[in-house]
């Protein structure tokens, strides 16, 4: 890795911590789409894995309600295992560098949901059958972007969960994830682990970002924030795709 892009990854990493601490979620989707910038996606995602555990970790275990929620959503986890690792390679393979544009995809589309203030509502009968199949679609996109929001964030929000449920939810939903695209890189030998140091690096600035967040989040409007976090989501995945088909 060169050097002068050290301080690059440094911001990016404050900056997706920070998101986080503010709005609770979005440390991968900011932090693979800036890395997307200046190394592979496979990479990037090598670098974001730890960070993303670590502070997702800490989110799921936080919460009163692990048990019920990891009861309810087993399906929907065990989906998101089996997607990401169908698509083992994804990120490396011979049409890595579509990743970006998918990327771009994802982000656009994840930010557009937010922008709309979308509403779904899943009912309880409906969650057997809906939820291994959204995990499923959610672990295929990880797999080939990186980003395993969409369209899990969405179907959490729609089944009903309380605040702190759906935050340990989140968390949950997260690590899982994480965890099983560490397993897809591995199994395609695109696992860096000469990054490591970075990674942990990078999880040193996230919690110091997240820190900062969490300070603004006791002095701004979270949804002023959250419109501004969704604007630049926007921008970020429209510019992803432009330089891809450019």
């Amino acid at each position: 890795m060169s050097e002068s892009i050290l301080p690059f990854i440094v911001g990016v990493f404050v900056l997706a911590g920070f998101v986080k601490g503010v709005v609770g979620l979005g440390l991968p989707a900011v932090a693979m789409g800036l890395l997307a910038l200046v190394m592979s996606p496979a990479d990037a995602a090598s670098i974001l894995i730890l960070p993303t555990v670590a502070t997702n970790i800490w989110q799921m275990a936080a919460g009163p309600s692990l048990k019920p929620v990891i009861a309810r959503l087993w399906p929907v986890m065990l989906g998101v295992i089996c997607g990401t690792l169908a698509g083992a390679g994804w990120l490396a393979g011979t049409h890595a560098h579509l990743s970006a544009a998918l990327l771009g995809i994802a982000l656009a589309l994840y930010a557009l949901s937010g922008l709309a203030s979308l509403h779904f509502h899943v009912s309880p009968g409906a969650e057997p059958w809906l939820g291994p199949i959204v995990g499923v679609l959610t672990g295929l996109v990880a797999a080939a972007t990186g980003v395993f929001a969409m369209p899990g964030v969405i179907y959490l929000q729609a089944i009903g969960l309380e605040k702190e449920d759906l935050v340990q939810a989140l968390g949950l939903s997260f690590t899982i994830s994480s965890l099983a695209l560490a397993a897809n890189l591995a199994l395609a030998s695109a696992l860096n682990l000469s990054l490591g140091p970075a990674s942990l690096g990078a999880l040193a600035v996230a919690c110091l970002g997240m820190w900062l967040g969490q300070v603004l989040r006791l002095r701004l409007r979270p949804a002023t924030f959250r419109l501004c976090f969704l604007l630049g989501l926007l921008a970020l995945g429209i510019y992803l795709i432009a330089r891809s088909v450019a």
